[in-house]
This record gives structure tokens, sequence and C-alpha cells, in this order.
């Protein structure tokens, strides 16, 4: 295990280098410096912007300036955001937690519902309360979560007035406050129920359909043989069998998570690291762009590992060398 995840890692080190080109090529092809946020866009004086250019490096050869910003890369300076006007690492610090609070509430939500109603509708197949399940989920898989997130906005805060509709937190109440935090749990959840939607429904109805196809295999009619009963078949061997591609479905969670909050956090005004990853396209902040589209890129590849390592954590009949 520890070889394979050793090579598994050395393995990221060639394909987030070659990201890193094409990041930085798309960078240099966009309009405008990625890397100029020291020049004042409103002094036109050619002298002042040549100088500015000289000072910023712009005129160094490409892989020259790529050399240069791979390797403070590496050290950690990601550069200074031409929009915010700070170091982009401090402002990701800023919006990092908001996302991973709500990718973690997500997550919890996705897996209990997924597993309520799953365990529920697999241990009654063809019920009105599976078929009543399977409706809502396939109305969950068939809804993207940009149109979930506009409705949801409209019923549950402008008509019901049940959650806010924006925002992270009341800024009028005290940091660290019981108050306060019951107010980010009152932000988050809806955001968090539209961006495990998804997730919710296609858990739900894979875990529903393998419990009715283990309920059909021999080992466990050997148990009903044995008098074995049906609460403890069902929670002892079918479930322990049927939750394991569940488990290894959390190393592709983290990339469905990200990419699904860039959305999620644009619809409800939540300030996250989705929200910033927009901003920055649309104010061309390239120093914020670039590291969060090479963060992004990581977690692709730290997710896939995870899920393969997974694989053989919970499952001894796989082997992971």
């Amino acid at each position: 295990m520890l070889k394979y995840t050793l090579r598994r890692i050395l393995g990221m080190i060639p394909m987030l280098l070659l990201i890193s080109i094409v990041v930085f090529s798309l960078a240099l092809s966009m309009p405008g410096d990625p890397f100029g946020g020291e020049i004042d866009p409103n002094n036109t004086d050619p002298q002042y912007i040549e100088e500015m250019r000289e000072k910023a490096g712009l005129n160094d050869p490409v892989h020259v300036q790529y050399g240069r910003w791979i390797s403070n890369f590496m050290q950690g300076d990601f550069g200074e955001s031409t929009r915010y006007k700070m170091p982009v690492a401090e402002l990701i610090g800023e919006r990092m937690p908001n996302t991973l609070f709500l990718g973690i509430t997500s997550l919890v939500i996705t897996y209990i519902l997924a597993f309520v109603m799953g365990m529920y509708a697999g241990r009654k197949p063809y019920t009105t309360a599976d078929n009543l399940i399977g409706g809502v989920n396939y109305l969950g898989l068939a809804i993207p979560s940009y149109i979930a997130g506009v409705f949801a906005i409209y019923f549950f805060s402008f008509k019901l007035g049940w959650f806010p509709f924006s925002g992270s937190v009341d800024i009028t109440l005290q940091d660290g406050s019981f108050e306060y935090y019951l107010s980010r749990l009152h932000h988050v959840f809806l955001p968090a129920i539209v961006l495990g939607a998804l997730g919710t429904a296609s858990y739900t109805q894979f875990l529903r359909n393998d419990i009715i196809e283990s309920s059909r295999k021999d080992f466990v009619r050997t148990a009903r043989a044995k008098g074995t009963s049906e609460s403890k078949i069902y929670n002892q061997h079918i479930l322990r069998n049927s939750i394991i591609p569940l488990i290894t479905f959390l190393g592709f969670d983290i990339v469905t998570l990200i990419s699904g909050a860039i959305i999620t956090e644009a619809i409800f005004t939540y300030p996250g690291i989705g929200q910033l990853f927009l901003d920055s396209i649309n104010n061309r902040d390239y120093p914020v762009m670039m590291t969060l589209t090479m963060m992004f890129s990581f977690l692709v590849l730290f997710g896939n590992m995870i899920a393969d390592l997974l694989y053989g954590i919970v499952d001894p009949r796989i082997r992971v060398d």
C-alpha cells in the first residue's frame, strides 16, 4: 500500500507540471498582462507602462517567465491579486474555510439521506414508498444544480423565508458566539442541500439496487436457512457488502464538490473558493485564477488516488500494490 501510494504521488508530479504549462500558456494568450498587477491601468504614459513591464519581468522570454512563476509557486508565493491587492495565498485562506464547511456539510447530508433512503428502499422494493423515493431521486438527477438553486432560493428564501439566500453568516453577530455558529449553519444548509442533491439521488439508487441484488445471493439464502433474523441479515451481511462502493466514492466526491461548489456558490452568493474563481475570470485576476486552477487540478488527481486506495482498504479482495 505504501509503495503504491508513493508511486501515485510521484506520478502526479509530471501531470501537474504539464497542467502548469497549459495554465501558464492560457494566461499568456488571454487579453492583458497576466502578471501585470503592478501596472496602473489609468496611467497611459507609455514610458511608465514600459518601465513597469520591465520591472514585472513581462518583457523576459516566455520560458524565463514560466520558470520564475513555477519556482515562486512551488515556494508558496502565488503572486498578488490584481483586484483585491493582497497576496493570493491570504485571499484563498480567507475563502477556504467557507468552501470546506459547505463541502463537509453537503457530504454529511448526502450520505445520511442516501443511507437512510437507500436502505429503506432496498429492504422494501417495489412498494409505494420505494416508488416515491425513486421518483424524487430521478427528479434530482434530471434537474441541473443551477436550476435547483434558483428554485430553492425562490421557494425556501423568498416565499417561505426559511433560509437566507446569500452570504455565509449574519454580519451583526459576534464572531465565535453560539448564535454566530447557528447562523453559519442556517446560511450553509440550503446551498449544501442543492450541492449534494445529485450525489444523494445517485447514491440512494445505487445502494437500493445493490441491496436488492445482494438479497438474492446464495450467502443470504444460507443465512435465512440457518434461521438468522432479517434484521441481522440486512444490517450485517447485505449492508456490509453494499456499502463498500459508497465508501470508495468519497475520493471522487472531493472533485465533485469542488466543481459543484463553483456554480452553487455563485448562485447563493456564498463567499467561498468557487465564487472567487468565477470572480477571478470575470475580472481577469490571473494570479488568483491560475492558482485556483492548479489547486483544482491537484484535487482531481488526489481524489482519484484516494478512491483507489479506499478500494483496497474496504475490500480485501482488491490488492493495491
